[in-house]
């Protein structure tokens, strides 16, 4: 298990909590942990807490937006075999995985690949294939996937209600896949990011409802809130698109350059285009 601690003026305090616990991925021999953006985004310290009650604490090394990944580092010896890393992209739908939750043995379960699509999250967060597994398991956050060899082939992100994308309602989880990982571990432990350009980031929660895209919440003090966005607001406009999903809006956004550049909204309250 790990535990988190948030800067105090974060941004995510209010949605997400001062403190924050979960599952950390022991993948090295020296302490290196990987998790999930839940537990990593505007934290500045953490703490690794072992099966057999130590607890042990850890130094943020890195935290990745795009794909969520974060990376802590125990300041002690945790005497922990590392996972190996699998292969995402060899998983197949239909194929039977293991869940391994942080507390020991009896925190791992059976899982099966439900579907390997994308995935646009509210959060302004895009994968062109997440994996979906079923049944769900609400322990989810930094969650490992296991494959059949006992690799890691992804890191759990959240519960959903519909696996496969198309209004089953299948419930289960998401998981980011590992092979997202290994372009950018050099860099996140070296730096804490990665190297290049950043995507524009607008600070806007945003709901996909029947074709329209609606805003949820505005991120205080954020591009989105100073430009006058509200809650409620319905997206209807990017320049000259008019994007009808989540993951078209963030290619959109995206397209028009790196982070600092205008970003030309348009929405509509209360019938008033704006």
């Amino acid at each position: 298990r790990i535990k988190t601690f948030i800067n105090p003026d974060g941004r995510t305090i209010g949605s997400l909590g001062s403190e924050r616990s979960g599952t950390g991925i022991v993948i090295d021999s020296e302490g290196l942990v990987l998790t999930i953006g839940y537990l990593m985004v505007e934290a500045h310290a953490g703490e690794i807490v072992l099966n057999d009650g130590r607890h042990v604490g850890a130094e943020i090394v890195g935290y990745d937006y795009d794909t969520g990944f974060g990376l802590l580092r125990a300041t002690a010896p945790l005497n922990v075999r590392p996972v190996p890393l699998g292969s995402s992209a060899a998983l197949k739908v239909g194929d039977k995985v293991l869940v391994a939750l942080g507390g020991g043995a009896e925190r791992i379960g059976p899982a099966s690949i439900a579907a390997k699509r994308e995935f646009a999250g509210y959060w302004e967060y895009l994968l062109s294939e997440a994996i979906f597994t079923t049944p769900p398991y609400q322990d989810w956050s930094g969650a490992a996937l296991i494959n059949r060899d006992g690799r890691l082939v992804g890191v759990g992100s959240l519960v959903v209600g519909d696996t496969s994308g198309a209004g089953s309602g299948t419930p289960g989880n998401m998981f980011v896949p590992i092979d997202l990982l290994p372009p950018i571990l050099g860099e996140l432990i070296a730096g804490g990011a990665r190297s290049g350009t950043a995507k524009p980031w607008l600070g806007l929660t945003t709901d996909e409802k029947e074709g329209a895209l609606v805003v949820r919440r505005v991120t205080e003090a954020g591009p989105a809130h100073k430009a006058g966005v509200q809650a409620g607001d319905r997206i209807v406009g990017v320049g000259q698109d008019h994007p009808r999903s989540l993951a078209q809006l963030y290619r959109t956004i995206w397209a028009h350059g790196e982070a600092g550049v205008v970003v030309p909204v348009h929405v509509e309250r209360n019938g008033v285009r704006q």
